[in-house]
Formats: C-alpha cells, structure tokens, sequence
C-alpha cells in the first residue's frame, strides 16, 4: 500500500515550506536554495525511507543552505530556501516531471514515492512547490533588475564513481553569468568549471528557466561537492569566495 493519501501534507507544527533569509537585503543578487532541508512532514510516515538514508545527499544537499547564508551576509542578499526534502518535493522540478517526486534516487529507494496518486501529487504540489516559487517570484518581483544564483552540493560519488569535480557553475539558455563567474574563478577556494556534474539537459535548471531566463534575468547554478563543505569553517571559505568572484562577475555581464 502507498504511503500516499489525500490528507494534508504540512502541519501547523511542521512550519512553512519555504523561509526567505535577510529578506530586507539590498544586494545586487536572488539566493536560492531548493535543497536546503532533509525535513520529511510526519504525515508522510518518513518516506518509508531507511535510516541510513534520511540524511543522505538523497534527500538534501549537505552544505549548500550554510554556504547559501555566508554569500546572504557577504552580498546583503535576500535567500530563498526550502524547508522540506527534496524526497518530498524537488522545488527545482516541475510538477509534471517524475523526478519531482522520485521513487529512487540514485541507489536510494523512496517507498513513500511509489505509485502516488494523482491527488497526492496534487496536494504535495500545492503545499510544497507552488509556496516556494511564488515566494520566490514575489521576492524577484520587488527587485528588478538582480540576478538569480542557485546554490546547491553533489555527492563525491555517484553510483560508487567518483566526482572529480570541485565547483560546478550551470547554466540555462542564457550564460551570461555563468562564464564571467569561469573569468573569475582565480578567486575560488576549489577548481570551477562549466556545467558539471549536471547541465540544463540534465534537467535541472527549472528554478533558472522560470524565474531567471523567461525574464531576462541574468541566472547562475553553482554546485559544490560536498565533502569540501563539510564544516563550518570550509562553508564560511567556500561562501566567502563565491560572493567575492560574483560581485566581480556581476560587473561584467551587460
């Protein structure tokens, strides 16, 4: 039997689905971070998931929300962060795609996600995914003129190959941002590169796509591994010279 059914996925003790972080801020840049949390809702039973697997880069990017924070007090940015696992929903993921909801994910299975119903999908859609883009939207909106920068972590492995990428820096349709941030990646604590271990056929610059491309906003997708953001020390270096070679980087793109 699905873990799924048509009850509601958040509770009032559960909190929201989304936070922005230094929603005052002036800055020039839009933080994002869509996979800042491991939270799974009680209702959802935990997913089925083993333990081992709750707080595994399956069901968030370990680093990503600590360092998203350090470049938020650098550049006086406002963030955008989810507070739910991705497991539940991928808030980089549109609705119709099935690896919003994945069943698996990598070698991790997700009981929780098999065979969800329409109206399951529906309601973690609703409650999930719809609060966190029009957050975010709403936070764009009163900000013309900014960038969109994504932040997320990738695991050192991926079916038991390992990653030799450091920092990967992603675009959509529109790379503006992406190759001035490659002009300055002298100011990186680890070695940068173009659209790895993932690119937009990968399918994963949605957030960059809707809220970035679609209107003329210039967007970025940084990756980092996260095994070299593990602590708060290389958090703090690895934010601090993200934020140092962006503020360069944003001078350059017209």
């Amino acid at each position: 039997m699905s873990l799924a059914s048509s009850f509601r996925i958040l509770s009032e003790t559960d909190g929201p689905a989304v936070e922005v972080v230094n929603a005052s801020g002036r800055g020039a840049v839009v933080l994002v971070c869509e996979h800042a949390s491991a939270f799974v809702p009680a209702a959802l039973a935990g997913l089925g998931l083993a333990e081992a697997d709750r707080l595994s880069h399956a069901a968030w990017d370990p680093g990503a929300l600590a360092v998203a924070r350090v470049m938020s007090e650098v550049l006086d940015a406002p963030l955008v962060a989810s507070c739910v696992s991705r497991l539940v929903y991928d808030c980089n993921r549109p609705p119709e795609a099935e690896s919003a909801m994945p069943a698996t994910s990598e070698l991790v299975e997700v009981p929780g996600n098999r065979q969800l119903t329409a109206e399951a999908r529906a309601a973690r859609t609703a409650e999930v995914y719809v609060p966190f883009h029009e957050t975010l939207a709403g936070v764009l909106d009163r900000r013309p003129g900014t960038a969109l920068v994504t932040v997320h972590s990738f695991s050192p492995t991926w079916y038991g190959a390992p990653r030799r990428s450091e920092i990967g820096l992603l675009h959509d349709a529109d790379d503006r941002l992406a190759r001035a941030m490659m002009a300055e990646a002298h100011a990186l604590p680890h070695a940068a590169a173009l659209n790895v271990p993932y690119s937009a056929a990968d399918g994963v610059t949605h957030t960059l796509a809707e809220h970035g491309t679609a209107r003329g906003r210039p967007g970025l997708m940084i990756e980092i591994r996260n095994d070299l953001i593990a602590d708060a020390p290389a958090q703090r270096i690895a934010g601090q010279g993200l934020a140092l070679a962006l503020t360069r980087a944003l001078k350059g793109v017209a």
